[in-house]
């Protein structure tokens, strides 16, 4: 018997049997043995109250107090002096710290939260997870200390109870929902990349698994929406996975496809999310009315807000993917700001729901997988994942547009942004005393253009980089004392101007003058010119565009127009 029917047999809820251990800051089962049992199933040392008993000898079972247990040994540890148990120190930082990891895991949208916090309960859970194969067209799966693309998928399939009213009753499930996370290297940060459903794109062919056990290639087709890259002439996730590969060039790791009963069931299972509106809704086509203002919604309800458009926005898919983007901010802030994931009840109904509504790639086949991918996302503070759109413009073939295409401008620069591990957030990289000392290296007096001298060298800049800047300090800024040193010994990736003290003032003048930031200017030592004068050094690094072109960083910057919502934010929907 498992541990669920072990508490149902005496009606005791399962989820009741957790117990949050204050000195380790984990959950442990504890039973209450009223007739002989098994083992917990799992890794555990037999406790006081289930080692064996010899044989022929009867003896009482032994009833656990009703206190808060003892922690559990860890292996290696030497026995404790019998009676200092109850007397060890709470460790609030440990609790604290598990906590947060677990809340964290909320961030790939609830189902990896619900995942990763699934192994903290019964093996069974493994059971409700559907896995299929991801076909060769993945990474082969997430690793540690490296960033991690995850796709989500939402279909449009009409599967569960209720859900055969939706509009296409024998839709075979397309991509309707899409959106690629990427999460930092670092980890500090995360860009949550919508792909609108009506987007023109190419399907490229697709190779998939068959539930015979042989491979077919289902053949590719261009010009169509990106939605008919699932479900359409048989096609699995393997060929969205392909599709956004194609469509963006950053290959997913892994990939999770959810359909309409798990809105339903996570939202129930939390309790509901709140929302906000800055208008009066009545969807006919979604089934929702609701009045401006805030609302808790779960279940149906919650299912119908997120289908909704014809009442949002400008009436159509990309008005419903910022409505997605701001639902699921407010489901990762309930999920962060109660005791959600603190409570073992909710824990049971959130990992059974996650695990039941999830189908992911043969990568993420196991509640431990899931757990390991959870506790990545779960270093990651919801204010620095940033929600945008593939940048789109209107298709220009259609005289009434109902499909759009990319906007060439812009969406290969945010596909870059995504690829180089960019941040779309002001994420504070360093120590706030170091900030500002690199700033203030760009306050101060400013020496005239005409005392600036300075070596210039080309450290991986196109060639011939450093006479051109030579002839435009001289000629256009000023700048008669400069020379050109020809190359670098070594190649940098930034541009740097290294310089002694005394020689600050000048430094200032130089930045201003090209364009440097603060990170640019590195205080040193100044060398000796061609006629033996302290100079400064000017390295130009592979960021180096063009003489007169200004260096300033932009990192963390996104294109202008592409529109951005972080997770922390409460935004009403208009």
């Amino acid at each position: 018997m498992d541990a669920q029917g072990r508490g149902r047999a005496d009606n005791i809820d399962p989820a009741d049997q957790w117990v949050l251990n204050p000195n380790t800051g984990e959950y442990e089962l504890r039973l209450t043995p009223s007739t002989p049992q098994s083992a917990v199933p799992g890794p555990r040392r037999p406790t006081a109250y289930n080692r064996s008993v010899a044989p022929g000898r009867e003896t009482t079972p032994r009833i656990p107090e009703p206190e808060v247990p003892g922690p559990r040994r860890r292996r290696g540890a030497p026995e404790e002096p019998p009676g200092r148990r109850g007397r060890r120190p709470v460790k609030k930082k440990a609790k604290g710290k598990k906590v947060l990891m677990w809340t964290g895991g909320g961030l790939a949208f609830t189902l990896v939260a619900v995942a990763g916090c699934g192994y903290l309960y019964i093996k069974h859970l493994n059971d409700n997870i559907t896995a299929v194969s991801d076909d060769g067209a993945s990474t082969g799966g997430f690793s540690k200390g490296k960033a991690i693309n995850l796709l989500v998928i939402g279909t449009d399939k009409r599967t569960g109870a209720g859900n055969e009213g939706y509009g296409d009753a024998g839709s075979v499930g397309h991509a309707d929902t899409t959106i690629l996370l990427h999460v930092s290297k670092d980890r500090s940060n995360a860009t949550a990349l919508s792909i609108p459903r009506d987007l023109i794109t190419d399907v490229p062919d697709c190779q998939t698994a068959q539930s015979d056990g042989t491979s077919k290639v289902i053949p590719g087709t261009t010009s169509v929406r990106f939605n008919t890259s699932l479900g359409q002439d048989g096609r699995t996730a393997s060929c969205t996975v392909r599709t956004v590969t194609e469509l963006t060039g950053i290959q997913a790791d892994d990939f999770m496809v959810a359909d309409f009963n798990a809105v339903k069931t996570l939202t129930d299972a939390v309790g509901g999310v709140q929302v906000c509106l800055a208008k009066d809704i009545d969807d006919s086509d979604s089934h929702l009315k609701l009045s401006k203002g805030t609302h808790n919604l779960s279940g149906e309800q919650a299912l119908a807000f997120v289908r909704t458009r014809h009442s949002v926005g400008f009436g159509g898919d990309l008005s419903r993917i910022t409505l997605q983007q701001q639902f699921l901010s407010a489901l990762m802030r309930k999920l962060k700001s109660n005791s959600t994931l603190t409570s073992p009840s909710k824990m049971l109904k959130l990992a059974e729901a996650g695990t039941k509504a999830l189908t992911v790639d043969d990568n993420l086949d196991s509640i431990g997988k899931l757990k390991d991918l959870g506790l990545e996302l779960g270093k990651l503070n919801p204010k620095n994942l940033t929600f945008t759109t593939v940048p789109v413009v209107d298709n220009p073939a259609e005289k009434t547009p109902v499909t759009v295409v990319l906007n060439n401008t812009t969406a290969p620069q945010v596909f870059s942004l995504i690829k180089s591990d960019t941040s779309f957030t002001a994420v504070k990289q360093k120590a706030a005393k170091e900030k500002a000392a690199v700033a203030a290296r760009l306050k101060g007096t400013k020496s005239a253009a005409s005392a600036v001298r300075v070596r210039i060298l080309n450290g991986g800049a196109v060639a011939g980089s450093a006479q051109e800047t030579l002839t435009w300090l001289q000629n256009d800024e000023g700048v008669l004392k400069s020379e050109n040193a020809g190359n670098a010994p070594a190649a940098l990736a930034k541009t740097t101007l290294e310089y002694a003290p005394d020689q600050a003032d000048q430094a200032r003048r130089l930045a201003a003058i090209m364009g440097l930031s603060g990170s640019a200017m590195k205080p040193g030592k100044s060398v000796e010119n061609s006629q033996g004068l302290p100079a400064m050094t000017l390295t130009l690094g592979k960021d180096f565009k063009g003489a007169g072109v200004p260096l300033t960083s932009t990192a963390g910057s996104t294109p202008a127009g592409v529109q951005k919502s972080t997770a922390d934010k409460v935004e009403c929907a208009k």
